[in-house]
């Protein structure tokens, strides 16, 4: 049995290869869905540029999230030189409660940039993974295809005796058995691309929005916005102290 399976993998893999090599070559045909394949091209491309966005939005959180622990170490001092300069007490202890507000905010803000991060996360890692993977099937079963399909063309031209005639058999099983796998598979790629697009659009729009709205109310100094996109987008802020970088669960 395991001597059967390698020798039909060993076959598989000849004939793969065979095809491989001459369609790299220009000298085999290769079927083509060309609207398949474009959409296919598109979502590489989306998937790259998604994946640039979340490593600038990853190195935006790390950069913001050292601002607000030096804005509250800042905070620490001049709360504690207001103490001990009484000449100064007043001067130091605004400079505190501003930093400590500016703390606050940026918590806020960083929860809420979080939220954008681990939602591209998913999307890009996940959503669009699980869909390319579906795609490397769809590809395998297509050189497969082409590579049973050429095996059966070479075989019908050539002679018709009876060792032939049985080899022309199987070979007739072996692309039917392949051709319907791979149109399987190419509609299970249409399907996913399909909900895929109308799973971004919803994702990213939603979260576009929240981004927006989280850093406009941040640098406006507007904290009620800001913490009113945060009840909006259903996020809630740990306490500080968590570890880094994140401070938000979603519920």
């Amino acid at each position: 049995e395991k001597f059967d399976i390698v020798k039909k993998w060993g076959i598989n893999t000849y004939k793969c290869t065979k095809q491989l090599i001459s369609e790299r070559f220009g000298r085999g045909s290769r079927t083509v869905d060309l609207e398949l394949e474009t959409q296919i091209e598109l979502l590489r491309e989306t998937k790259r540029k998604y994946e640039c966005v979340l490593q600038l939005a990853r190195a935006l959180t790390n950069h913001f999230y050292s601002l607000v622990q030096t804005q509250h170490a800042l905070g620490d001092a001049f709360a504690d030189l207001s103490q001990k300069s009484p000449e100064l007490q007043e001067e130091f202890g605004y400079n505190a409660e501003t930093q400590k507000l500016l703390c606050k905010n940026g918590e806020t803000l960083l929860g809420a940039v979080n939220f954008f991060v681990s939602s591209i996360n998913t999307l890009v890692n996940k959503t669009m993974e699980d869909t390319l993977m579906t795609v490397k099937q769809y590809e395998t079963a297509r050189l497969e295809y082409d590579a049973y399909r050429t095996d059966l063309e070479e075989l019908s031209m050539g002679p018709r005796d009876a060792s032939t005639l049985c080899r022309l058999d199987a070979a007739q099983s072996q692309f039917q058995s392949h051709k319907d796998k791979y149109e399987k598979l190419r509609a299970d790629v249409a399907i996913k691309l399909k909900f895929l697009e109308e799973n971004k659009i919803k994702v990213m729009h939603k979260q576009l929005l929240l981004f927006h709205n989280a850093i406009s109310a941040y640098f406006a100094g507007n904290q009620q916005q800001l913490e009113q996109t945060l009840k909006q987008f259903n996020i809630k802020l740990k306490t500080p102290g968590a570890e880094k970088p994140s401070w938000l669960e979603e519920q």
